[in-house]
């Protein structure tokens, strides 16, 4: 069973404006002419790298909800400019949406044990164009 991270992704509204900020981090990397990854930058490194990169994920809590993943490829340290050990988390520039599932907010990253992940939202078997609020109300209703 693989192990994964759970994060709240700060200051995106929707999975639909996470994936674009994605696609624009990384067209400013293609730009550059550095490699084209995608990743999210910690300070704390995760002490059970070889269960992450088994097949983990980072699931990202939006407005209160788990929403999406992304799945773990790599993990790494690096130190920053001003000397601050940090931690890559790379990340497959792919973004998942899954079932809606409550979350309370919380500082920094979580270990989420793949027996509470929520499902991915392509396996649900339709609902696709459903509005995310109704979304959101049926899943705090346990209808979704």
């Amino acid at each position: 069973m693989a192990l994964n991270l759970i994060k709240l992704c700060v200051g995106i509204e929707t999975v639909e404006e996470l994936d674009k900020w994605i696609a624009y981090r990384l067209e400013q990397r293609r730009q550059a002419g550095v490699a084209v990854e995608y990743y999210h930058t910690t300070r704390m490194m995760p002490k059970r790298q070889a269960e992450l990169l088994d097949g983990g994920s980072l699931y990202w809590v939006i407005k209160g909800f788990v929403q999406a993943r992304q799945r773990l490829t790599e993990i790494r340290p690096f130190t920053d400019d001003n000397g601050i050990k940090r931690c890559r988390l790379i990340l497959d520039s792919n973004l998942v949406p899954t079932k809606l599932q409550p979350r309370r907010p919380f500082q920094g990253w979580r270990y989420f044990d793949d027996k509470d992940t929520p499902a991915d939202f392509a396996n649900l078997g339709g609902g696709e164009d459903m509005p995310i609020d109704m979304r959101k109300a049926l899943a705090e209703l346990g209808l979704l």
